[in-house]
């Protein structure tokens, strides 16, 4: 069902997205990806398993004053070929097509990935360099930064089909090596960990002061699985981390992302789904 149009409150005001996807998943639909396919996330790869310019645009072109957009790596047409670490790079070249596809203004105003914020593995150490200069070059002066993910639990049903970093990645030195390359290209870090993990990207922070990072989804709450029934309870302590965090001058905050499973808010996945004023509370 479609969702319940509403009165755009600014349609003036200018917008940048500074956070979406583009992929094609649709041969996974209906196929579980992990051994419990009741996962929440099942639900929502099966709901958007195509999400390219055309669907985006759909969305975009609502009346919305959206100048530009940048675009967050998330595993999307990766290179069939090659070692792990390179393979990335398809991401970035396909993002970087979208985007002269935009720039040619037959899709309209907006600037669709006018920013690209790819992944390359830092735990390649000083290697990621070269890596990183490699994407620089696909990106047509749009690669703007890095996101590398490090949400983990011991529980391994919050994560479900997406489990797949180790404990502690931000605090291996070896990732940190990989890290320091960013600062020398003036690029910056996306990082998305879970809340429980948010002492981790204080320490990385205070390692790196002068690399800005930008920390994703508002340090991810919990509410599923383990911590269902915790909010209340987690709460105090994500906020004191949140408060630490903010005492790090080069660190920004991205306020979106409470609506994804992990908060295990069900309104986002109802049907009809959730009004804006039902979304706030």
């Amino acid at each position: 069902m479609a969702a319940p149009v509403e009165a755009i409150i600014d349609p003036d005001l200018p917008i940048i997205d500074p956070h979406h996807h583009l992929w094609d998943r649709s041969m996974f639909v209906g196929t579980p990806l992990i051994v419990q396919p009741e996962h929440p996330f099942q639900r929502v790869l099966d709901f958007a398993a195509r999400y390219l310019l055309d669907e985006f645009l759909n969305d975009t072109n609502s009346g919305h004053n959206i100048k530009a957009t940048v675009f967050l790596e998330c595993h999307s047409m990766l290179k069939a070929e090659g070692e792990p670490e390179t393979r990335y790079l398809g991401e970035t070249q396909f993002v970087n097509g979208v985007a002269a596809m935009s720039a040619s203004g037959v899709y309209g105003p907006t600037k669709v990935c006018a920013g690209i914020v790819g992944n390359v593995p830092l735990e390649t150490g000083a290697r990621a360099g070269a890596l990183l200069d490699q994407h620089i070059a696909a990106g047509g002066g749009r690669f703007r930064g890095v996101r590398n993910a490090a949400s983990w639990d011991a529980d391994a049903a919050i994560l479900g089909p997406i489990s797949r970093q180790p404990a502690g990645r931000y605090l291996d030195p070896k990732f940190r090596e990989g890290f320091a390359e960013l600062g020398k290209r003036g690029l910056s870090f996306d990082a998305w960990l879970l809340e429980p993990q948010l002492p981790d990207l204080i320490d990385l922070a205070r390692a790196f002061p002068q690399t800005p990072i930008v920390l994703d989804h508002v340090g991810t709450p919990l509410g599923l699985a383990s911590y269902k029934g915790k909010r209340e309870e987690r709460f105090d302590v994500w906020a004191k981390n949140i408060r630490e965090l903010a005492t790090c001058p080069n660190v920004y905050v991205k306020l979106g992302g409470l609506a994804m499973v992990f908060c295990n808010f069900d309104s986002c996945l109802s049907n009809p789904p959730a009004s804006s004023s039902q979304l706030a509370q």
